[in-house]
């Protein structure tokens, strides 16, 4: 029984994981390595790994900052509004992309409710830099939370407690204490979340306006050369997802294994 479930999972992962992998190299890497290299020569395709990098260099640390106070706030203190509070970083998770890129349409489009303010003072959000980047922050704010919370609460506050009456104050506790207590979960929350915000692609498309070679990401520059039947360069620059979504993932696997490892060597010295 076991090596037929065994068999079933790994066929599973070979037939929807492994051979969609394998086809974007191969089709990126099919006139050879010099026209793979050329797509990123592309001026638009260079734009759009600048935007990338720019929406998730704002969208992580953003989340990042969010995501500690939360998970602090949440597990540390009672107070009226933290079930809603979890409630709305579970959010991004029931909403789909589409629907909350639709939303900043209605807030800061023309039409929208703030918009003729916004053009009043010359102060463009949709379909430009500022709505991709909100956009982004949207999709992506509960993985850091999400990883914090539990491990927080699990951890209990003891520590922090003893920390406070032997007289350290409240930053010399978070550095000293919680944050050394956290590390781990809060690297596997921000590699999640950088993940996430390199590869989002529907609410960013709604706020984008597709201006190829201004607002366009990597998601939306992938689409645009596969419409123009330009398959090599699609999937080259796609193939730049694959590999960090690989990257990610033997960083998680890493991160997983180093918390096991901790926690057994923790355990261990504990029975001793």
């Amino acid at each position: 029984m076991r090596t037929i479930l065994l068999g079933i999972a790994l066929l599973f992962l070979l037939c929807f994981l492994v051979l969609p992998l394998a086809a974007v190299f191969a089709e990126a890497l099919r006139r050879g390595f010099g026209a793979y290299l050329a797509s990123f020569r592309d001026p638009a395709a260079l734009s759009a790994i600048r935007l990338t990098l720019l929406a998730a260099g704002i969208a992580v640390p953003a989340n990042l900052v969010f995501g500690l106070a939360a998970s602090w706030a949440i597990a540390r203190f009672k107070f009226p509004g933290r079930n809603l509070l979890v409630t709305l970083i579970d959010l991004p998770f029931a909403v789909s992309p589409v629907i909350s890129g639709l939303i900043y349409v209605l807030l800061f489009g023309m039409q929208g409710a703030f918009g003729p303010w916004l053009a009043q003072h010359n102060i463009q959000i949709i379909f430009a830099v500022p709505g991709i980047v909100l956009a982004t922050v949207f999709v992506t704010f509960p993985f850091v939370a999400r990883e914090l919370i539990p491990l927080m609460q699990e951890q209990g506050s003891e520590e922090e407690e003893a920390a406070l009456l032997l007289g350290a104050s409240g930053w010399q506790t978070f550095w000293r204490v919680t944050l050394p207590n956290i590390k781990w979960g809060l690297l596997y929350g921000v590699i999640l979340c950088n993940a996430r915000a390199m590869g989002e692609f529907g609410a960013v498309s709604v706020v984008s306006g597709h201006i190829r070679g201004k607002t366009n990401t990597v998601p939306l520059h992938v689409e645009i050369l596969y419409n123009e039947y330009n398959f090599v360069g699609a999937f080259a620059v796609a193939s730049l997802l694959a590999l960090l979504a690989l990257l990610t993932l033997v960083i998680k696997s890493a991160l997983e294994w180093k918390i096991r490892a901790e926690t057994a060597a923790l355990q261990a010295e504990e029975a001793a």
